[in-house]
């Protein structure tokens, strides 16, 4: 597990090749009722391996990586970026969370990074799961001085998508919120997706 964690760190080193100008603003999207009332103490950017855990967390585990961008396509460095999501039997680590099912305690459901002097930012996750009522997506949050923006990475191609009243609801900005989940580039995980973030 540790070798795991030092090579999906490690990529942090190579990270993301940059990317051209940037396009119109990531959508602003609901946070949603399950935002942590208060933050685990492991609240890093590797959500599948939880520290004093010994197991990893199930469901496919993936990369998630990518640049925040102002408008300009200028990236943003030393900017807060943070992810939440239910863990793969459809649970989020929320006292308010109406699902029965026991939750995957080797899942750690929230993370945060900083991104670098080229705006990039990497978690180690799962890929999303459905739960009751919505489709499969992650949760970010970016922080910079001059605001913050909420919006939801959905998995491109799901079935649920077309269903999802918060994904329909973007129209023609539904592209900016896609993501491809594909083999990954190393033995870290075992998918990976690019989601770039344009603030604006």
């Amino acid at each position: 597990m540790q070798d795991d964690r030092r090579r999906f760190l490690g990529l942090l080193l190579g990270g993301a090749a940059t990317s051209a100008l940037a396009a119109a603003p990531t959508p602003r999207q609901t946070a949603g009722p399950f935002y942590p009332r208060s933050l685990p103490l492991d609240a890093d950017n590797d959500l599948v391996s939880v520290s004093g855990r010994g197991g990893l967390a199930d469901g496919a585990h993936c990369n998630v990586f990518g640049q925040v961008l102002d408008t300009a396509g200028k990236p943003l460095a030393d900017t807060r970026v943070e992810i939440w999501q239910c863990d793969a039997r459809g649970k989020y680590h929320h006292p308010e969370d109406p699902n029965p099912v026991i939750p995957d305690e080797n899942f750690q459901g929230f993370g945060s990074t900083v991104t670098d002097a080229d705006g990039r930012y990497r978690f180690r996750t799962i890929k999303p799961v459905p739960y009751p009522g919505r489709t499969p997506h992650i949760h970010f949050r970016v922080v910079t001085p001059a605001g913050e923006l909420t919006t939801q990475l959905y998995v491109r191609g799901h079935d649920g998508n077309a269903r999802d009243g918060l994904f329909r609801r973007l129209g023609d900005r539904q592209e900016r919120v896609l993501a491809d989940f594909v083999a990954a580039s190393d033995d870290s995980a075992k998918l990976e997706a690019r989601f770039d973030i344009v603030f604006g």
